[in-house]
């Protein structure tokens, strides 16, 4: 059975407690953040699937929070919210959000949608990981064999190359900086290495893309870093 990493955002404890509660009964694992600033960083650190996001908080509220995450990461977004106004549901949608769930909530129906989301990303949003295995529409990437396919048809990387990929893969949506994926390849300082990332992109681009000048899956942000979507 998939085990999914849930973020819960939220400045009241108790909230984050109860929603802890019910989510690990599903074998969900949680993370627990007070804040837009505290979920961002987690964000960074950890794999996440699914974030359960208040709208009220101190130092970086919901609204610009998701706006932040949507500039590198399509990970569903369920809003939280004391207010039931309309206003506030079209607000959260528009930046970004997925679903809206007005407090006091029932419990029962905050797993429901989570569910729900969590089907729609793995399934329906083409993104598929098994203990071996990650495919994000036609790209595959099986761990266990080091063997990654598009489209059906197997591509042959380098040892390096498919580090590259994996760690992406890996971390769908996310973006890394140049100097990351160096440290984290090459697993020594980086030292104007910048060339040397940028060719080997160049060349898994090369293998997987049908137009490496208009790439589906390997992106540029240009002057930060690299993702794949």
């Amino acid at each position: 059975m998939t085990s999914y990493n849930v973020l819960v955002v939220d400045d009241e404890q108790e909230i984050q407690d109860a929603i802890e509660i019910y989510l690990t009964n599903e074998q969900m694992k949680v993370f627990k953040a007070n804040n837009g600033r505290e979920a961002l960083a987690t964000l960074d650190k950890e794999d996440i699937h699914l974030i359960i996001l208040d709208i009220m908080m101190p130092e970086l509220d919901g609204i610009k929070t998701t706006f932040l995450i949507r500039e590198s990461r399509n990970i569903p977004i369920i809003m939280l919210s004391a207010k039931s106004e309309d206003t506030d549901k079209i607000l959260g949608l528009n930046v970004g959000a997925d679903d809206y769930v007005s407090k006091p909530f029932n419990p029962m129906e905050l797993v429901a949608r989570a569910k729900s989301q969590l089907r729609r990303y793995t399934n329906l949003g083409n993104y598929k990981e098994t203990e071996d295995e990650i495919q994000i529409r036609g790209l595959s990437l099986n761990q266990t064999s080091k063997q990654v396919l598009v489209d059906g048809e197997e591509v042959r990387l380098t040892a390096t190359e498919y580090k590259i990929l994996e760690l992406l893969m890996q971390h769908k949506g996310r973006l890394f900086s140049i100097q990351e994926i160096y440290e984290k390849v090459w697993k020594e300082p980086y030292l104007n290495a910048e060339n040397t990332v940028a060719v080997h992109i160049r060349r898994i681009r090369e293998k997987i893309e049908i137009n490496p000048r208009e790439p589906k899956y390997l992106k540029v942000v240009w002057g930060i870093g690299y993702k794949v979507d």
